[in-house]
């Protein structure tokens, strides 16, 4: 049974990791606390290396890892300085079993729920598709949640990626923000969006969720327990009304 659960923030991006925890301590019944960077609070010397380890190099490669010596002295500068970090995918689980492993042991241990809110963009391998996909969570101990996973693990309206390649061929670079939001049809999070933090609540959820059940994921897409695979999902789940499906309203609460 799950009795503390302790988040983590990401300082270099618009979550507020506070807010999450004020909303998650009206529904669980556990202790929340919160604390600064995970990669800060957790650092250990060998964690640059396996952040270089865990580097995803094709999108088509199970392999992972790149530790030559400039790697590795990138990863050190991220760690000192993350908002210069990006464009970089890791390996999901690799980067849980580092965490997990710089936890303290008498933190380890089921009873306690870590959540460590990230600056970096995360994937697991698709052995059914033979390529990596990103996510904005992986569930287990410590929980990851990306913040650039939530812009950019779901897949967008189709509109949004024909304006995006229309752009690129008459300017030669990405369209802006407000050129995205005017042109496409359907709705989507994008980089700072000022709805990441109502919307990470629900994943925060999951993690906590996941350690007391041993459920996965909702099935019903009414439900802030419900992993969407594609934007317009993830608003209705994480966005809008109802709060959770009916089953996980019990647990939970309808608010």
């Amino acid at each position: 049974m799950v009795d503390r659960v302790t988040l983590y923030r990401a300082p270099s991006t618009v979550a507020d990791v506070d807010e999450i925890a004020d909303w998650l301590e009206t529904r669980v019944d556990a202790e929340l606390t919160v604390r600064d960077r995970v990669l800060d609070v957790h650092r250990t010397d060998d964690l640059p290396e396996q952040f270089a380890e865990a580097r995803v190099t094709s999108p088509y490669d199970r392999s992972t890892g790149n530790t030559m010596l400039g790697t590795i002295r990138y990863e050190e500068r991220a760690l000192d300085n993350p908002e210069r970090e990006g464009g970089v995918l890791y390996d999901g689980l690799q980067v849980q079993r580092a965490l997990n492993a710089a936890l303290p042991d008498d933190e380890r241990g089921l009873e306690t729920a870590h959540v460590a809110v990230l600056d970096r963009a995360i994937g697991t391998w698709g052995d059914h598709d033979g390529r990596w996909h990103k996510r904005v969570n992986v569930l287990g101990q410590p929980a990851l949640v990306s913040v650039p996973g939530l812009y950019e693990a779901p897949a967008k309206p189709e509109s949004y990626y024909k304006e995006k390649q229309r752009h690129a061929l008459l300017s030669g670079d990405a369209p802006p923000r407000e050129v995205l939001e005017n042109q496409v049809d359907g709705e989507f999070l994008i980089e700072d969006d000022p709805r990441t933090t109502d919307a990470l609540k629900g994943y925060a959820l999951q993690a906590y969720h996941y350690l007391e059940t041993g459920e996965g994921f909702c099935d019903r897409p009414e439900c802030r327990l419900f992993n969407a695979h594609y934007h317009e999902d993830l608003i209705g789940a994480q966005l809008r009304d109802p709060t959770f499906c009916t089953e996980h309203a019990q647990l939970y609460g309808t608010g």
